[in-house]
């Protein structure tokens, strides 16, 4: 190979890994590649009347439409918490309350989410209360149901419910599953949303992998003629991984610290340890490839 030749890869390949790290498993080529959406995926919104968090969610909004993006992926953890034993059925109200004040704000985009372990109310009085479990964070939400998929512009979005057993898929949902990928045509790129990463690196720091990763991956394995790529959160660290061609990206939280400033593990301002608050922007390519980019953002 020829010097200028050669200076010319090298130059090439650099350009590669330029995303704030987020992008370093789409392909260099992806800037001529045909982009056919652009969504934003946010994650751990945590909102709470607290810390001025609702108009800091709003200018983290505005910033975000700069993008020109088509549409939502909401991570969970919507609100702040409705899972601990000691929170009423008024802070609950008080917390959806104020997501539906701020989602009217968004009526323009369509945002699909799934849910968040901090989105339950498990302490109602009993079961048959109309506020308790899953059923009534998918009414806040708006969403089809606790797992669901949807087609856009030849792409298949998968949204998961990992709030089983501490991260995992219950059995209803990996038939489902499993019968969902099989009807998809080869060559289908698929996004997959999960609460919980699937698998991740920032989980061997901080945990709350999927129990289940063994058995994912194993399913993924078994549609290796489709191009999955998979979103997360439940972290607030943000990381890439790739295990068997499937990238994996765990976009840290819209509200780093839960909108708070941090504490002596925090690398900065409202961090939560090395990761800022932020979203991501994902390109979603004809293709089926993508380019994820973790954008920080400064309260």
């Amino acid at each position: 190979m020829k010097r200028r030749e050669l200076l010319k890869d090298i130059a090439l390949t650099a350009g590669t890994f330029s995303l704030g790290g987020s992008g370093a498993f789409a392909s260099g080529q992806s800037a001529k590649k045909k982009r056919v959406l652009r969504v934003a995926h946010i994650t751990d919104i945590h909102i709470r009347p607290e810390h001025h968090a609702p108009n800091r969610f709003l200018q983290c909004i505005e910033e975000i439409k700069k993008h020109k993006i088509d549409f939502f992926l909401n991570g969970g953890d919507t609100i702040y918490a409705a899972d601990y034993s000691h929170i009423t059925r008024e802070r609950v109200n008080e917390q959806w309350d104020i997501w539906k004040t701020l989602r009217s704000e968004l009526k323009e985009y369509e945002m699909h989410s799934c849910l968040g372990n901090h989105d339950m109310w498990w302490a109602a009085p009993d079961k048959q209360d109309a506020m308790y479990g899953k059923e009534h964070v998918v009414k806040q939400l708006g969403i089809p149901g606790r797992y669901y998929s949807f087609d856009k512009k030849g792409w298949h979005f998968v949204i998961l419910d990992s709030n089983n057993n501490s991260g995992s898929l219950d059995t209803e949902q990996r038939k489902w599953l499993e019968n969902d990928l099989a009807l998809l045509p080869a060559g289908t790129p698929v996004m997959c949303l999960s609460h919980y990463p699937i698998l991740g690196v920032c989980t061997i720091i901080d945990g709350g992998n999927h129990t289940d990763a063994k058995y994912i991956s194993g399913l993924f394995d078994k549609h290796k003629d489709k191009k999955i790529t998979c979103l997360s959160g439940h972290i607030h660290l943000q990381d890439s991984a790739v295990y068997n061609n499937v990238e994996y990206y765990c976009n840290g939280a819209l509200s780093g610290y839960w909108w708070e400033d941090g504490d002596k593990e925090s690398a900065g301002k409202c961090y939560y340890k090395q990761t800022p608050p932020g979203y991501a922007i994902v390109d979603l390519m004809e293709d089926g490839t993508v380019v994820n980019h973790y954008y920080p953002h400064s309260f």
